[in-house]
């Protein structure tokens, strides 16, 4: 029974994977932990940081050049690599606001979060949104509170914050001894015994970790020791002890304690990762059915990037193999046309750095190259067809238009526009009062437009001038609704490129309003999270 012992093999490897995101809000330590986790593996021989220190080098997974210059993420990276018995699928995302949409189609494709908090700030902005997105897509969540090694909070006010907050009951598998600031190391809640922790220099290499019994560690730290012990105490009157059926259902959340930079505390989640957070599981399709781990080859592209490295000027499609078994040069079928697709050039991803793959199974990722026909949310499938929802994309609240400086590089900066069009890095609009020659470019946060005007000067080589519109809102309508908004004040409606939608444009809400009531039955439809 061939058929039986390839469902076997491949049910197997799925149970192997571990694929995950490191979500936080902006200078929480995103990069400086995915960069940890990848020394901790052994897949890296020293780690980097994002503050550019003497002669220490960025983070493997910021790998643009803009990226690199400011110190923060701005596209999301997957780094692949084996721990233990293990492959862990890593994907960085963005944390910056502005960059939203990217962080939440990362969410997509992803089993798990590590939610990392900052120990002086506790739960931000943006961390409480990607959470939402989290909590909407019932995926169960592991909280890193990072940065012990600096002054901040007390710990048990910090697991107050996220079970009021949230809703969401923190069961901490360690706990720190020493304030923070005075970061001696962390007690296993399991064992009761204390993993101390020395760093390194420069914190480049794994931190030297020193196991204690009880005793031991009550000789050495005293105080430090008993007030650890007493919280501990509480915590287990409380009975916030891990339940791993309370974790899956996205209810709780296992806490550790660290400080990334010094390596501190990461080894112990990446013990945690592997031995709790959940293996793939079958994925809904768009008719509501779950599809089996072990079903034909199914996965959908939630990332597609260009231009990755100096030596590879090609275009990536990022598919999260969600079934099956996905073996290089097997011919698929694309779900949206119904057409085969070849997949000849399939690489496996460590950061802007990849190599050729053969074969991979749920909960991987593989990148397709040249995959031109491939656009954002596509799924592909082998035997019966299939397709998963679509992803979604924010309504954006920033609007530009766009023109090259030289006109004599017209070609390149329209193949450059589809191109960031084609990536979800802004959506593209045109008017036909401006024509192609200066398309408008759309965007969650201002930062987006950075990115663009930087990649087409770098990658084309097409230095741009961006004209900043007052349009704050923005609605779908119909072309009979285009008629009557036509020379309206403080409106304009405009094509979105990639699928021929109509969008209304206006200043404020307020003045949307007064449009809207002025002209009834003028369409004016939100653009849902599918759009």
């Amino acid at each position: 029974m061939p058929g039986a012992a390839t469902t076997t093999a491949v049910g197997a490897e799925a149970a192997r994977r571990r694929t995950f995101a490191v979500i936080s809000h902006p200078d929480a330590g995103k990069s400086t932990i995915t960069e940890a986790l990848a020394l901790h593996a052994r897949v890296i021989g020293e780690a980097g940081a994002v503050h550019g220190k003497a002669g220490r080098r960025g983070v493997v997974s910021d790998w643009m050049a803009m990226e690199q210059q400011r110190g923060i993420s701005i596209t999301s990276a997957v780094l692949q690599f084996a721990y233990r018995d293990l492959v862990v699928n890593l994907l960085d995302t963005p944390g910056h606001a502005d960059f939203s949409e990217d962080t939440y189609r990362v969410l997509t494709a992803v089993d798990c979060a590590v939610m990392l908090l900052d120990a002086a700030k506790g739960l931000e902005p943006q961390t409480l949104k990607l959470f939402e997105v989290c909590r909407a897509r019932r995926i169960p969540v592991i909280t890193f509170i990072n940065k012990w090694d600096r002054p901040g909070r007390e710990p048990l006010a910090l697991l107050d914050e996220i079970e009021q907050r949230i809703n969401l009951r923190p069961t901490p598998i360690t706990w720190p001894v020493g304030t923070a600031g005075h970061f001696h190391g962390v007690v296993d809640r399991r064992t009761g015994e204390m993993t101390a922790f020395q760093r390194t220099p420069g914190g480049a290499t794994a931190a030297v970790e020193e196991q204690l019994t009880p005793a031991e560690a009550a000789h050495r730290y005293g105080g430090d020791w008993q007030r650890a012990v007493e919280e501990l105490d509480l915590l287990g009157l409380t009975g916030a002890d891990h339940d791993q059926d309370t974790f899956m259902a996205a209810t709780t959340t296992p806490v550790l304690f660290g400080a990334a930079v010094a390596n501190f505390g990461v080894r112990q989640l990446l013990e945690v990762l592997a031995s709790h957070a959940p293996a793939p599981q079958p994925r809904v399709d768009t008719g509501g059915t779950p599809r089996g781990v072990d079903a034909p080859f199914a996965g959908f592209v939630f990332k597609i990037q260009a231009n990755m490295n100096k030596a590879h000027r090609d275009q990536v499609a990022f598919v999260r193999v969600c079934s099956g078994r996905f073996s290089r040069g097997m011919t698929v079928t694309h779900a949206g046309t119904g057409r085969p697709f070849a997949t000849k050039y399939a690489q496996q991803m460590f950061g802007a750095s990849r190599e050729t793959i053969d074969e991979a199974y749920p909960g991987d990722v593989i990148g397709l190259v040249n995959a031109t026909a491939l656009g954002i949310g596509d799924t592909l499938h082998d035997g019966p067809a299939v397709a998963f929802p679509p992803l979604p994309s924010f309504t954006p609240e920033h609007f530009a238009v766009l023109r090259a400086a030289d006109i004599s590089t017209f070609k390149r900066f329209r193949r450059g526009v589809e191109q960031l069009d084609a990536e979800g890095v802004v959506q593209v609009l045109r008017s036909d009062r401006r024509g192609d020659q200066a398309p408008v470019l759309a965007a969650v946060g201002p930062m987006q437009f950075e990115v663009a005007v930087a990649r087409l000067d770098a990658e084309f080589g097409v230095p741009t001038q961006l004209e900043h519109l007052p349009y704050r809102e923005a609605r779908r309508t119909d072309a009979a609704s285009q008629e009557r908004l036509l020379g309206v004040p403080d409106a304009e409606v405009l094509t979105r490129l990639r699928d021929g939608a109509l969008l209304a444009l206006f200043t404020s809400g307020w003045r949307m309003r007064s449009i809207a009531d002025s002209r009834p039955g003028v369409t004016l439809e939100p653009l849902l999270a599918a759009d």
